[in-house]
């Protein structure tokens, strides 16, 4: 059963390790200018805003979240196969938001499935079990960046939408693979509303956490690379530092049952929150010396990888049942979809003003507001002994 999560975590980061870094390549061969090519780009951020949540609201009212996922994965092919024939800049930019608003629902909808599986009796999850399959995802991303640079230098940029329409039909026979939904379709009563849970002050503080810590790395993912190359680091050097924090990551999420339960979710908050804040203190301060370059991207293992595994465990404890869709919807939301959008445009702004090192400091700074708010999340947050 969870081979199948797996197999659709490896298939939907791998189409996300294609289509990230090699999207912008494809559009400047298409002759659009850096401003068109980054207003294509923040489509994926903005459709965070919005559509996760829509999906995850009828996962949770439909109870039919792996149709739900089907439905997704389809409606990410026809739009991948739609680039085939398309060249302009508006129907591309159509386009591309189509198969955004598409694949937007395979996260949160699989997460709510996934942890419903792993759902422990004293009401945690199995944090174990969760690793392997999550780990295959990153494993996905570095698979599909690695390869696909490779094939791309031996083909030429133009083939690289049949590669995208290649990818996700892998994701929906992936998708096509999982267990049927056994919950009813129609239920006695309607599915509870999220409001009052997001009216209590725990819960408020969680996600402001984690807000923060993700607008954090946004400096990380939209602006570390321009950062190295202005230091005059060549591009080997680049993709080896990224290789690092990939790789720590998947380290993690393989052995996290043995790592993980030595703290409280909670308690993880506050020391990603932490090592995130000296993290961009490091990488501000010491971008010129590589060794402190590798050190920094080695706690990616924390600040990305541990956080993750901590918000997915505290998402399954505070939205429980017909909630969890939602849940998994909001921390997409607020995590990756508002952070996204400010911290590529601030962060844009910020470097104009100020240079580069300016962002890697704010993160700093971000860092701390994150550690903040873990703490004033209090003991609320702590799971159960059984999910320890």
């Amino acid at each position: 059963m969870l081979v199948r999560f797996g197999t659709l975590s490896f298939c939907y980061f791998a189409a996300i390790g294609l289509f990230n870094p090699y999207a912008p390549l494809w559009f400047q061969s298409l002759g659009y200018s850096t401003l068109l090519i980054g207003a294509i780009s923040a489509l994926q951020s903005v459709t965070r805003l919005f559509a996760p949540y829509a999906w995850s609201w009828s996962g949770d009212h439909s109870g039919r979240r792996a149709e739900l996922i089907r439905l997704a994965a389809f409606g990410a092919l026809l739009s991948a196969l739609a680039l085939l024939g398309v060249e302009a800049a508006l129907p591309v930019a159509v386009v591309t938001l189509c198969m955004f608003l598409a694949n937007s629902g395979v996260v949160p909808l699989s997460e709510a499935l996934l942890s419903q599986l792993l759902h422990m009796p004293g009401g945690g999850i199995d944090s174990a079990r969760y690793g392997r399959v999550r780990v295959w995802g990153s494993i996905g991303f570095i698979a599909a960046a690695a390869s696909f640079g490779v094939l791309l230098e031996w083909t030429g940029i133009a083939i690289f939408p049949a590669f995208v329409a290649a990818m996700n039909a892998l994701l929906l026979l992936a998708a096509l693979r999982l267990p049927a939904t056994h919950t009813a379709a129609v239920h006695d009563e309607p599915a509870p509303p999220v409001l009052p849970l997001l009216r209590r002050p725990e819960v408020a503080w969680f996600f402001a956490s984690i807000f923060f810590t993700v607008l954090a790395h946004t400096s990380l993912y939209a602006f570390f690379s321009l950062y190295l190359v202005s230091l005059g680091y060549g591009k080997w050097t680049v993709g080896a530092l990224w290789a690092v924090s990939v790789g720590v990551e998947i380290v993690f999420f393989w052995t996290q049952g043995r790592w993980f339960p030595l703290l409280s979710p909670r308690r993880w908050l506050e020391a990603v929150a932490a090592v995130t804040t000296l993290r961009f203190v490091a990488t501000a301060w010491g971008g010129a010396w590589a060794p402190v370059l590798v050190l920094a991207q080695l706690t990616h293992a924390i600040t990305f990888a541990a956080h993750h595994a901590a918000c997915i465990a505290l998402v399954h404890q505070l939205f429980p049942g017909r909630l969890r869709g939602r849940g998994q919807a909001l921390y997409t939301m607020l995590g990756y979809g508002i952070s996204g959008v400010l911290g590529g445009l601030g962060g844009g702004w910020l470097i104009s003003k100020l240079g580069f090192a300016a962002v890697f400091w704010a993160a700093a700074a971000c860092g701390c507001a994150a550690w903040f708010c873990a703490r004033r999340a209090g003991p609320g947050l702590t799971l159960a002994q059984a999910s320890q």
